[in-house]
């Protein structure tokens, strides 16, 4: 959803899902009631055990789900996913897999939508701290934070200094 142009030759698109699915949608005014959507990755991929070279990136651009709860057929969920039962693990491994496959000074841009789960709770799960971000939509749920990877490997920092929820 974020991108301006998927095909350029330097952008990989990854999902785990390939899939063309009819949802229920009755936002603003829609007559159907229902939405179509075409999830086409371009490598399908897992972002907790991603198929790349270490340092293989200079910039990646991380956005996994972040919902919890949705219906089956809900727009939100077939359009961003849902995360499983055990999501801090998942976007634990995550953060470690992006830092893995990105060059060292490279860049990491991670986009999160606190709807369900705060920031705060989600950026104890990385080893990096962001250099800085962005708050984004209406009411300002949305958020862009960059990271760089530091030249040598880093297995934690203190982030508890951080305060993101205000």
């Amino acid at each position: 959803m974020m991108w301006f142009d998927r095909d350029h030759p330097d952008v990989v698109f990854g999902d785990k899902r390939s899939e063309t699915i009819t949802v229920t949608d009755r936002s603003r005014g829609n007559p159907s009631g229902t939405r179509t959507l075409s999830i086409e990755p371009d490598t399908m991929l897992d972002f907790r055990a991603l198929p790349f070279m270490d340092n293989t990136f200079k910039l990646v651009a991380f956005d996994p789900p972040h919902l919890i709860t949705a219906g089956k057929k809900s727009w939100l969920a077939a359009k961003y996913g849902r995360l499983s039962d055990n999501w801090r693990s998942d976007i634990q491994i995550g953060f470690s897999e992006c830092f893995r496959v990105l060059s060292p000074d490279g860049t990491l841009i991670f986009k999160w939508n606190e709807t369900q789960i705060k920031l705060s709770e989600v950026i104890k799960l990385t080893p990096v701290q962001p250099m800085f971000g962005h708050r984004s939509g209406a009411k300002g749920l949305t958020h862009w934070l960059v990271f760089m990877k530091p030249h040598e490997e880093v297995t934690n920092c203190n982030i508890d200094q951080m305060e993101m929820d205000g």
